[in-house]
């Protein structure tokens, strides 16, 4: 008897930026067929810095785009139907990076220091820093995404991400010194998978399966051979390499950027009720978001912690 071709579904996920090991698990979930084992045909697509993947998913561009805690909040903000899903990374990538031997050798000692920030920083993590380590405004300079002021000066600190500005440093004869805002309590979900209330409510089986097939794909990326999807990593983004895409996972892996915290029980793309509650009371603390926002407008943990690759 003929064999009918199974019917995939189609979903598309929009990230926040060009193809990098930071988006592996995703694109080792096409590479691998993991996502047409869950019977869907996946469209990963790729962001860059002239796309808004908030405004493709208010348009109903996709069905679910990458984020982070903040979008929550402000969903609930602005009572607007959309909803955190999964968080891929436990810990924020965000650093802040200094010149050793310069006694910058712990967050707290960058108070009163002149730190390099960009305009998104301002508003997330900067206010935190403001009320956990009393840094201040007058100490914020522009940050332009060149590293050739922080390399000129040695007093200068700049703001990063974990597996991409410290390779481009020491690439530039600098070891820096790295500090990792997640380890000093900066609790903020990255990586998020972020859909519509209506997707919840109308497609959970699909949803469901675009989760739980895109925490295979990251159990796979970084546990496994992550060369499937490094092929399509710089197929889509020619900038990487495998040096570059080396030193990201080992980054990943080494600081448990993905695969810690909730995580080591509930799998990877674990969200708490509590995670939430404690980081969103100390963003209001920190005047970075209002009080009062209803959370259950936020996220769902309807599609999280059911430990799936962990065997």
């Amino acid at each position: 008897p003929a064999l009918r071709a199974q019917t995939l579904d189609k979903f598309s996920y929009q990230t926040n930026w060009r193809a990098q090991a930071e988006h592996g698990g995703f694109y080792q979930a096409v590479a691998t067929g993991i996502y047409r084992k869950y019977g869907i045909d996946a469209d990963i697509r790729m962001g860059g810095p002239q796309q808004d993947p908030n405004q493709l998913l208010v348009g109903g561009r996709v069905d679910a785009i990458m984020s982070n805690s903040f979008a929550g909040f402000n969903y609930a903000r602005e009572n607007i139907p959309f909803v955190v899903a999964a968080a891929v990374m436990q810990k924020d990538p965000q650093v802040l990076i200094s010149h050793p031997g310069v006694g910058n050798d712990t967050l707290p000692a960058l108070k009163g220091k002149p730190v390099l920030i960009g305009a998104g920083g301002r508003t997330s993590y900067w206010p935190w820093l403001k009320s956990k380590y009393a840094f201040t405004d007058e100490q914020a300079r522009p940050y332009t995404f060149n590293m050739a002021p922080f390399l000129a000066d040695r007093t200068l600190s700049q703001q990063g991400f974990l597996s991409s500005e410290p390779f481009a440093i020491e690439q530039a004869g600098v070891k820096p010194v790295v500090h990792l805002l997640a380890d000093y309590g900066f609790d903020n979900y990255q990586t998020t998978i972020n859909t519509s209330w209506k997707m919840v409510n109308e497609k959970p089986d699909l949803l469901q399966r675009f989760i739980s097939a895109s925490i295979e794909g990251w159990v796979s990326y970084l546990k496994g051979d992550p060369a499937p999807a490094n092929a399509l990593i710089k197929r889509d983004n020619p900038d990487m390499d495998d040096v570059k895409i080396a030193y990201a996972i080992k980054a990943m892996n080494e600081k448990g950027i993905v695969d810690s915290g909730d995580a080591k029980t509930l799998g990877i793309g674990a969200m708490t009720d509590a995670r939430w509650k404690s980081f969103y009371e100390a963003m209001v603390a920190a005047g970075a978001v209002p009080a009062g926002l209803d959370l259950s407008k936020a996220y769902t943990l309807r599609f999280v912690n059911k430990r799936v690759g962990m065997g």
